[in-house]
């Protein structure tokens, strides 16, 4: 059988490598062959082959944190995971890349994709939320509400210190584009003479206090990154001030119910066990075998994962783009419609429900 994802995976050299902090440093790649570039939108992700250490490889996904309009290279702006004991190894891919990768070297990656990406449609105001790292994406969006749009735009980003303050120098830049743009860093462990020669704008933790002394009452695109402790602290302040959850556009592996811990979503009753499922009146069905539900499908769900989510079923997933296969189910019967081309070419009866829709009424074995 053709090895579909082996088709698609292009080779790129690594043209330049920039520490952005202590622990933060950008990879510049160029396609070896020019027309394997492909355009993106802020907040999409390449699919990068690391070789592992028994001789194959892994993959992982590095959000693009260039602009757009730099056609022709991406960057990617990788924290070095170091080991947290002595007796556990560091982070896979991260330290290949920081540590043995270096200019001239050429990596193996899979194009942008990605459902977390910036509305350029909206006319709403946005904020970009990040924690750590997790600026990579907000960074190219950023540049493109700068360049591109008036939206009022509030970048409020989260790090230990600034030590650790990637990209500081080019979101200082941005922010002087145009009028609108407000940014606010918020240090945990402020040192003396952060606050005082604004280094940073708050110290500690970014709290509900700071976000309504920033923030106006509004209606706003909200777009959120960082490593799940702040993603459940601020979702759960946004939360609390009233901001709609459809507002809120995160990246997030894990299920949507651990940003929300507090929070109890209950599953349809279940019904009688099917094995097919029959398109009534009431439009698609999408049942689930084991469990014996059956869900009405409405349509507004963007996938078969989002869907069930919303109904307090929560598969397993990690990309939520058809790359990891984690949430690869059975399908027992019914057809489904891909969005979203998945990485590798899915056998007879198998179905990922991060990039599909129901084309018909479904039974999945779940």
């Amino acid at each position: 059988m053709l090895d579909v994802a082996a088709t698609r995976f292009r080779p790129f050299e690594v043209v330049s490598k920039v520490r952005e902090s202590t622990t933060i440093t950008s990879f510049r790649l160029a396609p070896l062959e020019r027309q394997h570039w492909r355009s993106f939108e802020p907040g999409q992700f390449l699919t990068i082959r690391v070789p592992d250490r028994n001789g194959g490889h892994v993959l992982r996904n590095y959000t693009v944190s260039s602009s757009p309009r730099e056609e022709g290279t991406y960057r990617i702006t990788v924290k070095r995971e170091a080991a947290p004991a002595q007796d556990v190894p560091g982070g896979l891919s991260s330290c290949w890349l920081h540590d043995e990768i270096e200019p001239g070297a050429v990596v193996e990656i899979d194009p942008p994709r990605g459902a977390f990406k910036l509305d350029r449609a909206s006319c709403r105001p946005v904020v970009l939320l990040s924690g750590g790292v997790g600026l990579t994406p907000t960074v190219s969006m950023l540049d493109v509400l700068a360049r591109e749009s008036d939206r009022p735009v509030w970048f409020i980003h989260a790090c230990d210190s600034a030590a650790v303050h990637a990209l500081r120098a080019e979101i200082e830049e941005l922010a002087t584009l145009r009028p609108g743009i407000t940014l606010h860093v918020c240090y945990r462990f402020a040192e003396s003479g952060d606050l005082e020669t604004g280094r940073c704008h708050s110290a500690g933790f970014l709290t509900r206090v700071t976000l309504q002394g920033l923030l106006p009452l509004d209606d706003y695109d909200i777009y959120m990154c960082g490593p799940r402790p702040f993603m459940q602290a601020l979702y759960g302040i946004l939360t609390s001030l009233g901001v709609r959850k459809e507002r809120i556009a995160y990246e997030f592996f894990g299920p949507a119910s651990l940003l929300s811990e507090t929070e109890q979503t209950t599953a349809q009753p279940p019904m009688t066990r099917t094995t097919e499922a029959a398109t009534g009146e009431d439009g698609l069905h999408v049942v689930l075998q084991k469990s014996g539900h059956e869900l009405i499908w409405d349509g507004s769900s963007e996938s078969i994962l989002a869907f069930l989510e919303a109904q307090g079923v929560e598969p397993e997933f990690s990309c939520r783009a058809g790359v990891c296969g984690t949430c690869e189910q059975g399908l027992v019967s019914g057809e489904v419609d891909y969005f979203e081309e998945p990485l590798d070419q899915m056998p007879p009866g198998r179905v990922l429900l991060c990039c599909t829709r129901p084309k018909s009424s479904i039974v999945l074995d779940l």
